[in-house]
């Protein structure tokens, strides 16, 4: 049997990705970048005469957002079970999940008030200080998922595989 840290490295299946190299963190750049972009558009919707272009955008982006983040979200589970239960690994990787539910169902309130609103005026204050609200606490998952794979390893390669890319022999 492996190691925990070894344990955590490892995929649980195929579909998480192979040895090394994850999927999660790569399908977490569809939902912070729809997200980012439309707070972006929020924000335009107060800068030109016509915003319902933007208004109607950033409704979009918010869509892509949450679906992205709920297919991130699996993978990102299928990473958590790699993690041996009890340790502080896994208790960040909890608080991680955690957070990110508090975050898409945030933005999943910010979509349904938007389709209740007016597509064609300005992005309401209120809407916008929920969507950086909720970018914030993005943030802070984003540090608890660095803290995941940056200080605990978890699903990248162990140190004898990360040497090998600075052998000069090779």
């Amino acid at each position: 049997m492996s190691t925990p840290p070894r344990r955590a490295k490892e995929p649980v299946t195929v579909l998480a990705g192979p040895y090394g190299h994850p999927l999660h963190p790569i399908l977490v750049t569809v939902p912070i970048g729809a997200w980012v972009s439309s707070l972006i558009f929020d924000l335009g919707s107060h800068l030109v005469r016509e915003p319902g272009f933007l208004t109607e955008g950033s409704i979009w982006l918010i869509a892509v957002g949450v679906i992205g983040a709920l297919v991130a979200a699996m993978f990102g589970f299928l990473d958590l079970l790699a993690i041996p239960g009890g340790t502080p690994a896994f208790r960040t990787g909890l608080v991680h999940m955690g957070v990110n539910v508090a975050v898409i169902t945030a933005y999943a309130v910010a979509w349904a008030w938007r389709l209740a609103g007016d597509g064609l005026a300005a992005v309401g204050a209120g809407q916008i200080a929920l969507s950086a609200i909720s970018l914030a606490g993005l943030a802070v998952s984003g540090f608890l998922g660095g803290k995941l794979a940056f200080r605990y390893g978890v699903r990248v390669a162990d140190e004898v595989t990360q040497a090998r890319g600075f052998d000069l022999n090779s």
